[in-house]
């Protein structure tokens, strides 16, 4: 499957199969889970996780283009990247360790940053390894093999461990944290190709005081976005579409708990998102080469607004049976899957394409601070109406929202764009 691409496009696409682990088990399935049945009876806590999701990106999106252009000096961009993978891979380990719901707040709150501040790295790098004409493909595999291998595998290894752990002596809270020891030697393993074959190319020399110069150089590259209306409007739109994603991926789990689901219907509703979104990422890189990535985006946030209107049909169906409401579930994480990864691939391939080669670092350092001001929102805002209304399903409202607001922003971008000088 990878043969037709280069050795240093496969050691980039494999840290995309080494990280997703980190979003699938402790982002959005086993560790949220985990964290619903610590608190269970805590007066307040259960909403937490939201909040600590949005510090979490918060922090990252601030830091961002600090980071991003730091990293464009010469010799910078790969010690930031490892420094930040391997934070995130600490804080993942340390988590098999306590049972203590705020430590694991912390610590999970750690992990975020480490994960969050390496993908700024990781997309600079993006350039490094690829050209523009093989960018959505490259881009496209990325996600789709983290869906399949990094979320999957791990992930089903987890699962058995935690439900079938009990019948050889292992209980069902040390396998949850055996899973997360699991997650974290994934992550630091197959990170090894990207630190063996990925290489950066693209650089600029630093010069005088270090930190002048970074701020000098964050104001030119903002200065230079500023120029391009069309680049504004799509930075925009994706800010507020990405967030809906966002709040969905971190917020799915705790979402099933609340509106009924047991922990086995849970699994095999997320295993369904891993599956689907599988080969659907990498159809959008192709279908992009037919239909352009523009309409695939404008597609992709089209389908997230008919799953927002889905889990807002979910509480009829719960008044009905619990075989509606597993349906109802299950439709909404196939259209899921077939949404999730093409967008955010098609996403970073399109800003890709229009920014220079030799600052594509700093430049996505601000792509990141919209990409994760999104999801301080979003978390935030579905934890507010939750707690404000008592009912989980109207927390997809501002989602909702975020989407439409996404669609028609993107609707104002040119067709075509020039790239920036």
């Amino acid at each position: 499957m990878l043969k037709k691409f280069t050795k240093a496009e496969r050691g980039w696409i494999m840290y995309d199969w080494a990280n997703s682990a980190f979003s699938a088990i402790i982002a959005a399935i086993i560790l949220p889970q985990f964290f619903t049945t610590l608190t269970n009876g805590i007066d307040g806590a259960t909403p937490w996780w939201g909040y600590a999701t949005s510090i979490a990106t918060l922090i990252s999106a601030v830091c961002a283009p600090f980071l991003g252009t730091l990293g464009n000096y010469r010799g910078y961009k790969k010690k930031l990247f490892s420094a930040f993978a391997l934070l995130g891979i600490a804080a993942t380990a340390a988590l098999a360790f306590t049972a203590n719901w705020k430590a694991i707040l912390v610590l999970y709150i750690l992990g975020s940053i480490g994960f969050n501040a390496s993908n700024v790295f990781y997309d600079g790098f993006l350039h490094d390894v690829t050209t523009d004409e093989r960018m959505d493909a490259v881009s496209s595999y990325g996600y789709g093999l983290g869906y399949i291998g990094g979320s999957t595998i791990p992930l089903v290894m987890s699962l058995v461990l935690i439900l079938f752990g009990e019948s050889f002596g292992v209980p069902g809270d040390l396998a949850c944290q055996i899973s997360f020891m699991i997650t974290a030697i994934w992550w630091l393993v197959f990170t090894i190709p990207m630190w063996k074959n990925v290489h950066q190319v693209h650089n600029v020399e630093p010069e005088g005081n270090l930190l002048r110069q970074t701020m000098r150089r964050m104001g030119s590259v903002l200065s230079r976005l500023c120029k391009s209306k069309g680049l504004i409007f799509f930075l925009l739109a994706y800010f507020f579409y990405i967030d809906g994603v966002g709040t969905i991926i971190h917020m799915a789990t705790v979402f099933g708990e609340t509106m009924g689901l047991d922990s086995n219907a849970l699994v095999v509703i997320l295993l369904v998102v891993q599956v689907v979104a599988f080969p659907c990422a990498i159809a959008y890189g192709e279908l992009a080469k037919k239909y352009g990535v523009r309409n695939m985006i404008l597609f992709g946030v089209g389908t997230y607004m008919l799953v927002c209107f889905v889990a807002l049909a979910l509480e009829p169906l719960r008044q009905i049976s619990s075989g509606a409401l597993m349906g109802g579930f299950i439709l909404l994480a196939m259209l899921v899957g077939t949404a999730q990864g093409g967008i955010q691939a098609l996403s970073r391939s399109y800003f890709g394409k229009l920014i220079p080669a030799e600052s594509s670092n700093e430049f996505f350092g601000f792509f990141d601070i919209f990409g994760k001001f999104s999801a301080v929102v979003g978390p935030a805002l579905f934890s507010l109406v939750w707690d404000a209304t008592n009912q989980v399903q109207l927390g997809i409202l501002p989602v909702l929202l975020m989407f439409v607001v996404g669609f028609v922003l993107f609707l104002c971008v040119p067709r075509s764009m020039e790239k920036i000088k």
